[in-house]
């Protein structure tokens, strides 16, 4: 049968040795050993080929099918033979002011770590090189690895959320610049950016609690089974990471809909600005057109039609009022 792993290996006190090629095999090692874990990784798997996985390494199958369907929270659940993890890594691309969110499937049990990675942007294989590189961590097993990619995970979130810092206060300073920020486009694009905010939430926002149980603070102080309770401190320090990445996204938010309200009050007001030019220029084009009427009218009794200074004084009454309307009008403002 073949299968979609990426990569299998078996790690001895902290070091990776020569096994097995079949990870069957590995994991029987492992297990004989017993200072031993297998660590295998595999990319969008199917269900025919995951199935001589989960069964060889006992996997509930609740888990399995989360894991083969994705499109879940980020989670953390407790099987009887496993515990099972779901992360959401994130790439932003700042191009096209895009965040899209992959996932992570940690299975840790008795001497074997399962991955399951689905999309882009999961830090597996930096991971994997920087643990093979650092035998102290990664001679604790599963946990080990549990912690790293969590850790790796949290810390890019705090990269993403310092590249959208950035791109916000240059959208900032579009919005509020007179010429950005009358374009019809500027609204579009801040609801954009406000959705990717929201995508990012996705992925940040649910992580609270299982990070949470792994650090065993708050109402969560019991052990997380095949989770050793010694990494309780490392786990906290990814916890202030995301609290921080947290807040950091909370702030995001309200100051995206801020820059959204204050542009619409900004183009409320710009269209209050062209409606008061229209209505004085309207105001000024009236006054000549009603003389110009009474004129037209074509009467037989009209005086002043006979008087030699008629032309020209009815030309200075139209200059002179045409005049006065225009300084009133700039005074205000209105022009």
């Amino acid at each position: 049968m073949c299968l979609v792993i990426v990569d299998c290996g078996i790690y001895r006190n902290g070091r990776r040795t020569e096994g097995p090629a079949d990870f069957c095999d590995a994991l029987a090692e492992a297990k004989a050993a017993g200072d031993s874990f297998v660590w295998i990784g595999l990319h969008e798997p199917t269900q025919h080929e995951f199935d001589r996985v989960s069964e060889e390494f006992g996997l509930h199958p609740l888990a399995v099918e989360d894991a083969l369907k994705a499109h879940q929270r980020p989670k953390l659940e407790v099987y009887d033979d496993s515990l099972f993890v779901v992360l959401k890594p994130v790439v932003y691309e700042p191009e096209s002011d895009r965040v899209s969110s992959g996932e992570l499937m940690l299975f840790l049990g008795d001497a074997f770590v399962v991955t399951v990675r689905h999309g882009e942007g999961a830090p597996l294989r930096a991971v994997r090189k920087r643990l093979e590189a650092d035998p102290e961590v990664l001679r604790h097993g599963p946990t080990a690895v549990l912690y790293s990619v969590a850790d790796a995970v949290v810390d890019h979130y705090l990269e993403v959320a310092s590249e959208l810092q950035a791109d916000l206060e240059g959208l900032e300073t579009e919005v509020f610049s007179p010429e950005g920020g009358g374009s019809r486009h500027t609204a579009s694009r801040i609801y954009t950016f406000k959705r990717q905010i929201l995508e990012f939430r996705r992925a940040t926002g649910p992580l609270t609690v299982p990070l949470t149980r792994l650090a065993g603070t708050g109402q969560f102080m019991a052990s997380v089974p095949f989770v050793d309770e010694t990494a309780r401190p490392f786990f906290r320090d990814v916890m202030d990471h995301l609290l921080k990445v947290n807040e950091s996204v909370d702030g995001l938010d309200r100051l995206v809909s801020d820059v959204l309200s204050a542009h619409l009050a900004q183009m409320s007001v710009r269209q209050n600005d062209d409606m008061r030019k229209i209505s004085a220029w309207a105001a000024m084009a009236a006054v000549p057109t009603m003389i110009a009427g009474v004129y037209g009218m074509n009467f037989d009794h009209m005086p002043e039609l006979h008087w030699i200074g008629s032309y020209p004084a009815v030309i200075l009454v139209m200059v002179g009022l045409e005049v006065l309307l225009y300084r009133q009008f700039k005074r205000r403002g209105w022009l």
